[in-house]
């Protein structure tokens, strides 16, 4: 018997002042695999992986984690098992990437517990797999946009969860700090075995990085698997409106889309 994922949406329906975003969406995160979420414009992207973080209310359908519903459970319960990184965090001026990353070990501490050993053990590791160790004391703000972004993604692993969701982690970045930035969240997928579920724009990433793919179009889930099943010529035409071929890669053998 095939067990039910840990994070699964079922039935979704979330809408701004009356507008609905998703509409009856229902879908499985898998367990350790990297899911990608695709669609055009004002889909419902970031409204899905928000929504799966509970940072958004819900009209109606639920958010299952672990068997229970995400908004009956604690704060502090849901955090130790899933974290998400929204698309453009901030953080205050001069503030250390060390001390970023130690912000993720909130969710572990109390007024009993401060700080211990498996704290700094939690940064250590999370600086030192983000290629940051050498950088630990500089300031965010004077790294280059694909550092921070692994400052960020640093601060997230250090939160220590199974399950990790990230909204547009490339955007502002050029494509060399594309490829490196998703070739290290495919590298924490297979070496720990966390589950991955993020939001990208760039289909031909998608495919490349992708385990799974989700295309939405309004707010719905239109087409669902792996990039092989998902990246066709006629899915891209529904799904972008756009007249393509799709070939092999040459290099990494996945679909690769050619615009007409």
């Amino acid at each position: 018997m095939v067990e039910p994922a840990r994070l699964r949406a079922e039935a979704l329906n979330v809408g701004f002042n009356r507008v609905p975003v998703l509409r009856e969406l229902s879908f499985d995160v898998p367990d350790g695999k990297t899911t990608v979420i695709v669609g055009p414009n004002a889909c419902g992207k970031s409204t899905l992986l928000r929504s799966l973080a509970r940072l958004e209310r819900v009209g109606a359908g639920t958010v299952i984690l672990d068997g229970k519903s995400i908004q009956k459970q604690s704060s502090k319960s849901v955090a130790k098992r899933l974290a998400i990184l929204p698309q453009t965090p901030t953080a205050p001026e001069g503030l250390r990437v060390k001390d970023l990353v130690a912000r993720g070990r909130t969710p572990h501490q109390s007024p009993l517990r401060q700080w211990s050993v498996d704290d700094a053990r939690a940064i250590e590791q999370a600086l030192h797999m983000t290629g940051l160790t050498d950088s630990a004391n500089r300031a965010l703000d004077t790294l280059s946009g694909g550092q921070r972004q692994r400052a960020w993604i640093a601060m997230a692993l250090a939160q220590n969860t199974d399950i990790l969701l990230l909204d547009e982690p490339t955007t502002y970045l050029d494509l060399t700090h594309q490829i490196e930035l998703l070739t290290l969240v495919q590298k924490l997928n297979q070496e720990t075995g966390r589950t991955v579920a993020m939001v990208l724009h760039d289909i031909n990433l998608a495919a490349r990085f992708a385990d799974q793919i989700v295309a939405l179009k309004d707010g719905k889930v239109r087409h669902q698997g792996t990039p092989d099943q998902v990246v066709t010529a006629d899915i891209m035409q529904d799904i972008f409106d756009l007249p393509c071929t799709v070939i092999r890669s040459p290099v990494h053998d996945h679909p690769l889309v050619i615009p007409a």
